[in-house]
């Protein structure tokens, strides 16, 4: 019987999947009745030759990160992910609601969220200060760079180490270039993937988990914008803004909708100023965004 082998699953290929097995690059296929393999993913694969295998099994995950796909379903974006980190700037303008949008999702899969305000560079954070304020008050870990004048990163380096992390955020925000700095030889390791594999070019928009030079990993997912909100429920939704965990089970009525319910905590608590009205306002047009069921 063929030994199986554990390795970690670093790419989407056009022909197959590589997985990484004491630090050598294998492409595989897997078994039909495999789930879809994630990048992060912890496999057992089987050789079948010098560079090629299959994946045999998915090792228990510690979390999975998804996201919308066709006809109301979802598909997994990557595995064992310890933090997501919610990349922003204040060029373009800070879209305070996806923001609120990433987190409502993060809270639901418990996976830690972090904050990364990049660009502060610029002149105009100090429009965004108050707001940033909110979520320091709440818990949200914030890191304040700017890749363009190299500061910053070196704490982000450090709180990178030993995780596994992954970037997302709109468009413009300065991920590809957070990236870059984070890992100076990515096109020499993006370019290796393709060669050792020998089969499909590596596209851009494929999700790669790359190891970091000071120890931790990192998945890039360029083609990651936007996690729907189609797999919440109200009640899930509103359990993903943190300041209204401890007031919901306040509400006079247990389904209680949050909006104009009489007896409603999470609104009064708005209203009185004891949570922020701008996150409250929010979660309104969040409620609103979320698909008819």
């Amino acid at each position: 019987m063929t030994a199986l082998l554990t390795g970690q699953v670093i790419a989407h290929l056009g022909q197959g999947i590589a997985v990484e097995i004491d630090q050598q690059i294998i492409l595989c296929q897997t078994l039909r009745k495999l789930e879809t393999v994630a990048v992060g993913d912890n496999v057992t694969c089987s050789l079948s030759g010098t560079d090629q295998g299959r994946i045999e099994a998915i090792l228990p995950r510690r979390s999975l990160l998804l996201r919308p796909s066709r006809n109301g379903k979802t598909r997994p974006v990557a595995a064992n992910i310890d933090f997501i980190y919610v990349v922003f700037a204040v060029e373009p303008v800070c879209d305070f609601l996806l923001l609120d949008q990433y987190l409502a999702i993060c809270e639901n899969q418990n996976i830690a969220a972090h904050l990364i305000l990049n660009k502060t560079d610029l002149n105009a954070v100090a429009a965004i200060s108050d707001e940033l304020k909110i979520y320091a008050a709440l818990g949200y870990t914030l890191h304040a760079v700017s890749v363009n004048a190299s500061s910053g990163l070196k704490e982000l380096q450090q709180a990178l180490q030993n995780h596994v992390s992954i970037f997302v955020g709109q468009s413009g925000v300065g991920k590809s270039s957070l990236t870059n700095a984070l890992i100076p030889d990515k096109a020499i390791k993006t370019n290796a993937l393709s060669t050792t594999t020998k089969h499909g070019r590596h596209t851009t928009t494929a999700a790669t988990l790359y190891h970091l030079p000071d120890g931790g990993d990192l998945i890039d997912s360029p083609g990651v914008a936007i996690f729907g909100l189609a797999d919440l429920s109200e009640n899930q939704l509103a359990q993903g803004y943190r300041e209204f965990q401890p007031l919901i089970d306040q509400c006079r009525f247990h389904n209680c909708s949050h909006v104009n319910d009489a007896g409603c905590a999470v609104r009064n608590a708005a209203e009185n100023g004891d949570i922020a009205m701008s996150r409250y306002q929010r979660f309104l047009k969040l409620r609103e965004k979320r698909p008819a069921s």
